[in-house]
């Protein structure tokens, strides 16, 4: 799968360095049992099934541990891979080996948990037309790394934070004393992002599609509700409205198939990024 960085990450070197600066600290003082000029050799497998995930911040992780390391991969980033399958493996001082390996595998772990979660959903929808997307709920300070994750997984990302879209919510709309009035207030301010609002009822949502939002979220709609909501906004877009649709709410593997199937474009899943569950890999001296 040919992966670009977004452009969203930004952070990547600095990410690492906090990650290097909070493992190792003033030194690693075990690593200090091998020779300082001891050169070593070892490969990284994974434990399981998994998307891998990572790549690039894995190459930084040793790249700033020492520049000799040498990292081969042996598979692509968001590959399929098997149960001890060979990841990559590493040749440079040891010590360094040693100081790295955790923090990259602690990298790889999370965006291929991440990434191997989306796939399953993505997976789980295919052949429909809707696409798997993310929402804010992420790792701190893991943000990038996890929706670089989502891509990996076949996912689409949401919104990055809360500056590269306005998503008005329950409590915005009760603040500005009704839908109506809290797009008009988005509108007002020219902000040159997306508007996109959450509808609670079928009503909030003839009032988002009434203003030709950009993207339309019910939520926790039942079945019926979401039918209904989708033959609307096709309606609207039938008559030249832009409107997306989207799903969100209490969505899992046993039932995202059915709001698939409903006819929305997207289902956004905060379980993808907050419910994680590491992949393990395994770190192994030749």
């Amino acid at each position: 799968m040919n992966i670009q960085i977004p452009s969203y990450v930004t952070d990547l070197s600095e990410t690492v360095a906090r990650a290097l600066a909070e493992d190792i600290g003033s030194g690693d003082v075990t690593a200090r049992l091998v020779a300082a000029d001891e050169i070593g050799n070892a490969r990284v497998i994974s434990r399981e099934a998994a998307v891998i995930c990572g790549r690039p911040w894995v190459d930084e992780v040793f790249r700033q541990i020492d520049p000799n390391i040498r990292v081969e991969w042996l598979i692509e980033e968001g590959a399929t891979v098997a149960p001890d399958q060979k990841l990559f493996t590493l040749h440079g001082p040891a010590r360094a080996l040693l100081s790295g390996e955790r923090p990259a595998l602690n990298f790889l772990q999370t965006a291929s948990g991440t990434a191997t979660a989306v796939k399953q959903y993505v997976d789980a929808v295919a052949g429909t037309d809707t696409r798997i997307a993310d929402t804010r709920k992420t790792l701190p300070g893991l943000r990038n790394l996890q929706k670089y994750a989502v891509l990996c997984g076949g996912g689409i990302n949401h919104r990055i934070g809360l500056y590269d879209g306005i998503l008005i919510k329950e409590n915005h709309i009760a603040a500005a004393g009704g839908i109506r009035q809290a797009i008009a207030n988005a509108r007002a301010l020219n902000a040159g992002v997306p508007l996109m609002t959450e509808a609670e009822t079928l009503d909030e949502a003839r009032e988002a599609l009434a203003a030709d939002v950009d993207l339309l979220l019910v939520d926790e709609f039942p079945l019926p509700e979401l039918r209904e909501a989708v033959a609307l906004t096709r309606a609207h877009r039938a008559k030249g409205g832009k409107t997306v649709i989207e799903y969100s709410g209490s969505t899992t593997l046993a039932n995202v198939r059915g709001y698939a199937e409903a006819g929305v474009d997207r289902v956004s899943i905060g379980g993808i990024t907050k419910h994680l569950r590491a992949v393990d890999l395994s770190m192994r001296f030749a």
